[in-house]
């Protein structure tokens, strides 16, 4: 029983999975066609990503107490159902605003998914054998973002981009049932939801990806900027005062109160920061100033994505073997190098050869972190508090994503524009720059991450400290 509910855990929460993570980047490809479709400015194509990516982190953390409080396969079965709906919204969507807000909602169901997949596989392995399991559980991930541009730039270029959305509702539809009647139920320490917490957060987290993308426009010495920002220091200020002091708090700040988990949250923001930044310029770097089909543009991102499906589940069993901190100090340092490279040659003549061993340095880079990662955050909390840490990990990652997108695309507005192949490129290069070097960051918070032998200890003292909670 317990091998064939781990068997159909995996398929479940892998299928799922890789549904929403193949929906951060399937639009990449598509964004020049949706910005010609539907009169869309550059500010417009950010909010079509970062709708679903800022929805995705603010929400992450209230479904993982939704679940844990009234059953995360309940939670994450309402999840899917929500996800598909939306799929099919942002299908039909006649406009921009209207495609933004089917984003958001789609951002919505993905935060039930993502923290709880992790949560629910979790918990039907042991400890020796979770790094096998986190391995699938990124390879799958990883999947997912390789076939995205892929998938987005077939899709677009084959039929319409309305279709990129089409193709998640017979999938959700099969999925939603099977996670009913297959999934066994679980739940996490009972909480209440941080209703305060999760406003802060959401106004916090707006206002701030608001100013800076706001900032292309209007500059950031504009009043309406400089207010933004201002809205976004104090509430998240006020976030931070607030969860020391609630009984029952969204993100408990004593969790970073562990090196592991202060550092490995550093890392992921900088890897998210670094790869949706990068990816969302290259990806119209390709049909823009090099004149590639959409579909031609997804193939030439392979090297980059495909290679986080293969390398994700060595590095998965890997962490178990050798720690988690060299694989993610290595995987940074692929990533922030593999950038610098772009930036150093990146011209509308560089030919697609020259720009392969850099991508395929980015993605080892990005697959060398996510597994890793994941298990030094599940060591370094209560077996009971897991599915609280994974949305608290994912949603510092999709933050890292929201700022990488809208920092990046606010560089590149300042030194390009779409004017011409040669205006596009000028933009990328100092936005891939500044990419690197906060990917170069992340490799010293990498480095902060305790050691293997000091990891087993702290997930020790968590398990003993999980039993004296219960006893």
């Amino acid at each position: 029983m317990t091998r064939r509910l781990q068997i159909w855990t995996s398929i479940v929460t892998s299928f799922a999975l890789f549904m929403v993570t193949l929906d951060n980047l399937v639009v990449t490809t598509a964004l020049p066609s949706i910005r010609v479709d539907l009169g869309a400015s550059i500010s417009g194509l950010e909010w079509t990503v970062n709708a679903y990516t800022l929805a995705f982190a603010v929400l992450l953390l209230p479904a993982s107490a939704l679940g844990d409080r009234f059953g995360r396969k309940r939670i994450f079965t309402t999840g899917l159902t929500l996800f598909t709906l939306a799929s099919a919204a942002a299908a039909l969507s006649p406009s921009a605003s209207a495609l933004i807000v089917a984003r958001a909602v789609q951002g919505a169901g993905a935060a039930a998914v993502m923290p709880l997949s992790l949560a629910l596989l979790s918990e039907v392995f042991p400890a020796g054998r979770r790094g096998l399991a986190l391995g699938i559980w990124s390879g799958v991930s990883g999947l997912g973002v390789a076939l995205g541009p892929v998938v987005g730039g077939a899709v677009v270029q084959g039929i319409s981009w309305h279709w990129i959305f089409w193709l998640n509702v017979p999938v959700g539809l099969v999925l939603a049932p099977l996670a009913a009647l297959r999934l066994t139920e679980s739940r996490g320490a009972g909480r209440r939801i941080d209703g305060p917490g999760l406003a802060l957060a959401g106004i916090g987290l707006l206002a701030l990806t608001f100013g800076i993308v706001k900032a292309q426009d209007l500059g950031w010495t504009s009043a309406t900027v400089v207010a933004s920002l201002a809205v976004a220091i104090v509430t998240l200020g006020s976030f931070v005062w607030w969860e020391l002091r609630t009984p029952e708090p969204m993100l408990p700040m004593r969790f970073f109160r562990s090196r592991a988990f202060s550092a490995t949250s550093g890392v992921s923001i900088a890897m998210y920061f670094g790869a949706f930044g990068a990816i969302f310029l290259l990806a119209q770097f390709f049909q823009t100033a090099q004149h590639y089909t959409p579909l031609e543009a997804g193939l030439r991102t392979l090297p980059w994505t495909g290679t986080t499906m293969i390398v994700a589940p060595i590095a998965g069993i890997l962490s178990d073997r050798i720690g988690s901190r060299p694989l993610m100090a290595l995987g940074l340092a692929l990533q922030s190098g593999g950038l610098a490279w772009l930036a150093a040659i990146s011209a509308p003549t560089t030919p697609y050869s020259h720009l392969v061993i850099p991508f395929v340095m980015a993605g080892a880079g990005m697959a060398m972190v996510f597994a890793p990662a994941a298990n030094v955050v599940l060591s370094s909390v209560r077996p009971s508090e897991a599915g609280q840490a994974s949305g608290a990990t994912s949603t510092m990652r999709e933050v890292g994503g929201v700022l990488g997108v809208s920092v990046l695309a606010t560089v590149f507005s300042g030194s390009g524009s779409y004017a011409s192949p040669q205006a596009f490129t000028d933009g990328v290069v100092p936005a891939l720059w500044v990419g690197a070097a906060v990917l170069a960051v992340g490799v010293i918070c990498a480095l902060l991450v305790p050691g293997r032998e000091r990891q087993a200890e702290l997930a020790e003292e968590s398990r003993q400290a999980g039993v004296e909670a219960l006893a």
